[in-house]
């Protein structure tokens, strides 16, 4: 009697134990090609220069430049020093014509 308990408690501890495993490899594998690295690439929204600056460019620019966030900045906007590769930077002038794309 005690081995058949021995056995029967063996079988359900590797299928516990296989279960986690195939959990863990199946989570793993999409949650990474999914997310991306989000950095910025400028060229890809370099579309809007000389177009007018408006929430919708601003997030067609972040969209195709792969941004994580974007913003847009006037010519007396303060900013921060900090860059950030996953932040777009849309600089316009006094009209809020866009007049360069940059990351950071």
């Amino acid at each position: 009697m005690p081995w058949k308990l021995a056995s029967l408690c063996t079988v359900l501890a590797a299928i516990l134990l296989s279960g986690c495993s195939s959990t863990a490899e199946t989570t793993s594998g999409p949650v990474a090609s999914e997310a991306g690295d989000g950095r910025c690439e400028a060229k890809a929204a370099e579309f809007a220069i000389g177009k007018q600056a408006s929430p919708q460019l601003l997030e067609q620019a972040r969209t195709r430049s792969g941004a994580q966030i974007a913003r847009i900045l006037k010519p007396n906007d303060m900013v921060t020093l900090e860059y950030r590769s996953d932040r777009l930077n849309l600089n316009t002038d006094a009209n809020l014509v866009v007049n360069r794309v940059n990351c950071g």
